[in-house]
């Protein structure tokens, strides 16, 4: 597949790819604050109670903590669901003739009635927010703003126990810095404490036990226009280095591609991936798809990391007709066929069958081993989906002696883009086919 010269390069920026071959990983630890981790994954919708039940139901993510006109907010309903490490939180609007605006009740001090109305509007069920946890807000507001970053909520203490600040991402996105002052050593039974203030533990017969195993966020994926000035922007207030690329080249099919950069913290807890379209190929990106969909760049896809992803996936099939979430298509046999001898050193001929079973698609580096899948779009455009993922190997030890997994172990799937490719192809082509025959 040849690919115009233009979307590889980006002279205005100074940005250039040079593919997945000729990338060179390396760490600068170029952070220009301290990043902890993922904290929160914040998804505007307007019906955030349906929302939140069928992320539950799906994903086997309890509900944990709550801020609604139940606990006196009569600005927002937010409904936060967590299994292991992975926080994911569902906002909704309240009429606006109800607030007292000399009394706010909004649990998020960022949350704006017409913002979040309009963000529904233009994007329909999306993420609105990507939390990560830092050392202090105010110096990670500060610093980003003033290297260059858009200003979205200045710094706001909350109850003198935490402080949340904002930053645009992309497109409507934000990125938001939260940190915790005087947090207890392990916080983790109380919800109230370990997300933010104001927010309740929900009355255990509005809650049920449920454990797929997924366990934390892996990497949220962005689509943007231009690669380039994203890029260059994030890197620019962040001080995050590029953990890993791919071109068209590398991943592409004979009919559609994308061109990809992953940006990565210090510590590689935090990947930030972001696509962008390719043009003069058979059929329209999917990224450029996404983006007319989407009424621009937004988060495309978050990569959730299973402790397990055999049973995961048992899980989620199960319900994937009865309010759960549908997948891809699984590639052909052949592809199973080959994968004994491109991965039977680490999986069992069994853990192969369940595979293919499955739909679980395997790829390796020269590191580790990485088991993905992917569902179709979870709402209404051919936008936002998920991905479950587990990596296997690259295994190490820090300082204490705990023993962590390496950022990015296995890859990102490059083996497997092509697949993936192809099955949203086919996909995009039986929703062309429908239009096509309602309007002859």
């Amino acid at each position: 597949m040849t690919v115009g010269k233009q979307q590889e390069t980006h002279p205005e920026s100074g940005f250039k790819l040079v593919g997945f071959k000729n990338f060179v990983r390396t760490n600068p630890r170029s952070d220009r604050f301290k990043v902890k981790r993922f904290h929160h994954v914040e998804f505007w919708c307007s019906d955030a109670t349906n929302t939140a039940r069928r992320f539950s139901w799906g994903l086997g993510m309890p509900l944990v903590a709550k801020s609604d006109l139940s606990t006196g907010n009569h600005t927002h309903a937010s409904y936060l669901l967590r299994s292991g490490d992975l926080c994911f939180l569902f906002t909704a609007p309240y009429s606006p003739s109800i607030a007292d605006t000399n009394t706010p009740t909004a649990s998020i001090p960022s949350f704006d009635h017409r913002t979040c109305r309009d963000f529904s509007a233009k994007h329909g069920l999306a993420v609105r927010a990507v939390g990560i946890e830092v050392d202090d807000a105010e110096i990670a507001f500060s610093t980003s703003i003033s290297h260059g970053a858009k200003p979205s909520t200045e710094p706001i203490v909350l109850d003198n126990r935490a402080v949340i600040a904002e930053v645009h991402l992309y497109g409507d996105v934000v990125l938001r810095y939260v940190s915790y002052k005087n947090r207890d050593a392990n916080p983790s039974s109380d919800p109230d404490i370990w997300f933010l203030p104001k927010f309740e533990c929900p009355d255990e017969a509005t809650s049920f036990p449920l454990d797929y195993g997924i366990r934390r966020l892996d990497h949220a994926v962005g689509n943007v226009p231009e690669l380039g000035p994203a890029v260059s922007y994030v890197k620019g207030f962040t001080g995050f280095h590029e953990f890993a690329e791919f071109t068209a080249e590398d991943v592409g099919t004979a009919e559609s591609g994308l061109n990809s950069v992953v940006l990565a913290n210090n510590e590689e807890t935090v990947l930030l991936p972001m696509n962008e379209p390719v043009f003069g190929t058979k059929r329209k990106s999917q990224i450029q798809t996404y983006l007319e969909h989407n009424e621009g760049a937004g988060l495309q896809h978050l990569a959730l990391v299973s402790e397990d992803i055999f049973r995961t996936l048992r899980e989620m099939r199960k319900r994937s007709g009865v309010g759960g979430f549908e997948f891809m298509p699984s590639p052909p046999p052949t592809y199973y066929k080959n994968l004994k001898n491109r991965a039977g050193d680490v999986l069992s001929d069994d853990q192969i069958k369940e595979c293919e079973e499955l739909g679980i698609l395997v790829d390796r580096d020269d590191q580790g081993t990485l088991l993905q899948i992917f569902t179709k779009p979870i709402g209404d455009r051919p936008t936002i989906f998920i991905e479950i993922i587990q990596r296997v190997g690259c295994m190490l030890k820090d300082e204490t002696g705990r023993e962590y997994q390496k950022g990015g172990c296995g890859g990102f799937g490059k083996g497997n883009f092509s697949e993936l490719f192809r099955s949203i192809e086919e996909y995009e082509k039986t929703l062309e086919a429908k239009r096509t025959a309602e309007t002859a």
